[in-house]
């Protein structure tokens, strides 16, 4: 089980933090839930919308013990809120979301909407695995052989707030063990970009880990001519 967590997020060339994250641990048994919400957009509604759900699904996980089912059951509860019926809805607030929950032995969930992701390191620290699978149109281009533009990786196909009563999303496991990151697309896409490894931030202290991340992210976009997104990242150790 997870024993350290450390976050870091930089603003970027936002205005605002619209990033944010949960934490929260099951006493009765021990599950400890990690979650990553990217909001959609820029204000201080979002802001205020994102921070309330990242804490609400972090202990629906803990809880529930099922990082799948909290999160289709958020998506639920969101869409059935009264403002987002009608004409109003596409002026709510919404967001892409990762959740990763260790559980009693040694198990590791992970479910995700949209393009937040969540890499696992190796306890020998000689491998890192991107746990999750992006849903944006960049990774549908992929899939099918298509062209892809630079505008396709912006363009998500599904989050918490989505009008689709079956929203996509997805869910994996793996062992509990290892250093675990999660990471909003403001943190490892200017990392991609520029041909340099998430995997080479990761070493030192949480702290440390999480922060040259994010501050990395931030300065690789501005020496590329590029507008900086908020950038967070999640970083823990696994027992």
């Amino acid at each position: 089980m997870a024993t350290i967590t450390s976050t870091a997020q930089q603003l970027g060339d936002r205005a605002v933090q619209c990033d944010a994250t949960g934490i929260y641990t099951q006493a009765a048994t021990g599950a400890r839930s990690y979650v990553l919400l990217d909001g959609i957009g820029t204000s201080t509604a979002v802001q205020r919308w994102t921070r309330t759900t990242a804490r609400r699904l972090a202990r629906a996980a803990a809880t529930g013990g099922d990082a799948y089912w909290a999160l289709l059951a958020e998506h639920a509860r969101i869409r059935a809120e009264p403002d987002r019926q009608g004409y109003s809805a596409w002026m709510q607030p919404g967001a892409v979301a990762v959740i990763a929950l260790a559980l009693p032995g040694h198990l590791l969930q992970i479910a995700w909407c949209g393009d937040a992701r969540a890499y696992l390191r190796s306890p020998d620290a000689l491998i890192v695995r991107c746990l999750t699978s992006d849903h944006n149109q960049r990774r549908q281009k992929i899939t099918r052989g298509e062209t892809v533009e630079a505008r396709h990786r912006h363009v998500v196909t599904s989050y918490l707030g989505h009008s689709s009563e079956e929203p996509l999303i997805g869910s994996v496991t793996a062992p509990a063990e290892g250093r675990l990151v999660l990471v909003s697309d403001g943190t490892y896409e200017p990392l991609e970009a520029t041909g340099h490894s998430l995997a080479g931030y990761l070493d030192g202290t949480l702290g440390q880990a999480a922060h040259d991340l994010t501050a990395a992210a931030v300065q690789l976009a501005w020496a590329s001519g590029e507008h900086p997104d908020n950038a967070t990242a999640l970083v823990a150790d696994l027992d």
